[in-house]
């Protein structure tokens, strides 16, 4: 059962999924363009997920928090709730105030992230997926106001539940991890064509050095190998859902030339991009065909 909100004003999209084969994801290279962000809960036992070609297993009732560039499937979708939307409906990062979830929950350094819930825990979100059942039926102008404020309310329960368990938060102060969170946000909107770690110090009124100690002092990777990953990650996006080509990929991603784009892509994976393109298409192909492997 997919349940559906619609604002034909703001083009707000807003979903509820229980029982249903279609909750997936199909990122944004596909040429559809759906600027859709997940949560999906796991109330029963565990089941494997297969995020960007990577399979990954989803704990037994827990919670996952999913992206609008992520191509995602699930092993037994039926058994899942999920809730998508976009950011015409509620955007995460305009209302961070609100929820504090931005660069953490989507956008954080830890993917997938695999919230674990507690009886209590579980419960609490059950609810919340009862009382937007029952707003989904009920057409009035106070509807989409109703709703949003359920999401709101969702997002901050698994945010704090999320936090609960990272230590880092146990640690260290909210100010400092904001810090965290807000580069993390700002390398998702720039990483595309800024690549060095003095443009996201100099936006934050930040040195270099201080982001590079405060990365550190969380045992998080380094800034600039953070920037590093989220190229990389995108690069193998293109090469996973496109046929691009090198050249493509590069001039995407802000390279000066396609020669620097080759380094930079072998350096940090071992191996070359048409090596890896000829590595995904052989496996694709043993999966059509495995009688040739």
């Amino acid at each position: 059962m997919k349940l559906q909100f619609e604002d034909k004003t703001t083009q707000g999209h807003f979903s509820v999924i229980t029982d249903d084969m279609c909750i997936k994801g199909e990122g944004l290279l596909n040429g559809k363009k759906q600027f859709l962000n997940t949560i999906v809960c796991n109330p029963g036992s565990q089941q494997e997920v297969v995020i960007d070609e990577i399979e990954y297993t989803m704990p037994a009732r827990s919670v996952l928090p999913l992206v609008a560039n992520q191509t995602f499937t699930f092993e037994r979708p039926q058994e899942l709730v999920a809730w998508q939307f976009n950011r015409d409906f509620y955007c995460i990062a305009d209302h961070d105030s609100e929820v504090g979830c931005v660069g953490f929950l989507f956008y954080g350094i830890t993917h997938p992230l695999f919230i674990l819930l507690s009886e209590q825990e579980a419960e609490s979100i059950s609810a919340i997926q009862i009382l937007c059942i029952e707003d989904m039926q009920v057409k009035d102008k106070m509807q989409g106001e109703m709703l949003r404020t359920l999401l709101k309310r969702l997002i901050i329960k698994v945010t704090r539940v999320a936090k609960k368990q990272t230590d880092h938060y146990q640690q260290f102060t909210e100010d400092k991890m904001d810090i965290i969170r807000k580069f993390n946000l700002l390398l998702e909107c720039n990483y595309r064509s800024q690549h060095e770690v003095r443009f996201y110090a100099q936006a934050m009124c930040k040195s270099p050095k201080t982001l590079s100690n405060l990365f550190s002092l969380c045992h998080y990777p380094s800034p600039s190998k953070l920037i590093q990953n989220r190229i990389i990650s995108e690069v193998k996006r293109y090469i996973f859902y496109t046929e691009k080509s090198a050249k493509e990929v590069a001039d995407e991603l802000g390279f000066v030339s396609t020669a620097h784009f080759s380094r930079f892509f072998k350096m940090n994976t071992g191996i070359t991009f048409s090596g890896f393109r000829a590595n995904v298409h052989n496996d694709k192909k043993s999966a059509v065909h495995p009688e040739t492997v």
